[in-house]
């Protein structure tokens, strides 16, 4: 029986954090199933003659502090002949991220599961794709007016304010009523009013942690990462100094992840990262979703396992 060969489109592995880095959790656990691992960035991949190909490296991973991984020498692979390949490049979300998923699309016609499904990357903004559920979600303002923006900030008298295309806790503000800056802020991150920014209350709950949760086809770790502010910061990002405490889920958290099953199974959203503070969802995250070591290693688990159990069932169905 030939092994499942595994692509992964990702930044540089050389400069991941290996002791933080989900992807290579999943490359991790693929070698240990004796899967064949190439990786690859969106600029090695090119479509020419009906066939998406891609200057790829067979890529060998181990779990230590020194030469954690190795490479072959780049080779040109059509990735119609692999198995699977996984999406995992960061934010943002730019053109070029979406011109990759046409690539891939063309990749999954062919016959190559890709997870998550490319379309549904386009489909499925990180913070927009949350307006599906307007009922499990803090009250919320989409809008590049100024005017707006700031009647919106009046009404709730704090609100949090983001792009609709960053991560690691980038260009995301909390304004008040009475903040000297709050023109400042927006008129630079809607770029004069020009761009969209989503901006939602201000969810006191936040100092108790954002908390991450990570759906395997729909169905959730049985663990959260809550991550917790850095002293004088609500900023619940890892990236922005938050400190991460995993805690069990609670029946809340368990009845938003219910409600947003249906619409992750349809879309082949498979491995997706639910953000919520307090009783709201905040963002779902779709691209790149991250704290399974994180998880792993404070209860015991192999949440990659579990990917790649379902991963395996549904190319034994193709």
């Amino acid at each position: 029986m030939q092994p499942i060969a595994l692509a992964v489109l990702m930044d540089d592995i050389s400069s991941i954090n290996r002791k933080k880095d989900s992807s290579f959790a999943m490359m991790l656990e693929a070698q240990s199933r004796d899967w064949e691992i190439y990786t690859f960035d969106s600029v090695d991949m090119f479509h020419l003659k009906g066939q998406v190909f891609a200057n790829v490296r067979k890529t060998f991973v181990t779990d230590s502090e020194s030469d954690w991984y190795s490479c072959e020498e780049q080779e040109l692979l059509s990735l119609s002949i692999v198995d699977v390949i996984f999406m995992r490049k960061d934010p943002p979300f730019d053109m070029d991220y979406i011109y990759a998923t046409y690539l891939l699309e063309q990749a999954e016609i062919s016959g190559t599961m890709v997870v998550n499904k490319p379309s549904s990357l386009r489909d499925a903004n990180e913070k927009l794709f949350a307006l599906n559920f307007s009922d499990y979600i803090p009250k919320t303002l989409v809008s590049s007016n100024i005017e707006q923006l700031i009647a919106f900030i009046n009404d709730n008298e704090e609100a949090v304010v983001k792009p609709l295309d960053g991560m690691g806790g980038k260009d995301i503000y909390k304004l008040k009523v009475g903040d000297e800056n709050i023109n400042e802020v927006l008129l630079r991150i809607t770029n004069q009013g020009q761009r969209y920014i989503m901006a939602q209350e201000f969810l006191p709950e936040i100092k108790q942690g954002d908390k991450r949760i990570l759906l395997i086809n729909g169905v959730p770790i049985d663990y959260a990462l809550a991550r917790l502010p850095a002293k004088g910061s609500f900023k619940g990002n890892l990236a922005a100094g938050a400190k991460g405490a995993g805690q069990p889920l609670t029946e809340r958290d368990r009845y938003l992840c219910k409600k947003i099953a249906p619409m992750l199974i349809e879309k082949e959203l498979i491995f997706v990262g639910l953000d919520v503070i307090g009783d709201y969802i905040t963002e779902i995250n779709v691209t790149s979703p991250t704290c399974i070591r994180e998880l792993d290693k404070q209860f015991d688990l192999n949440i990659s396992a579990q990917l790649l159990d379902v991963i395996e069932e549904k190319l034994a169905l193709r």
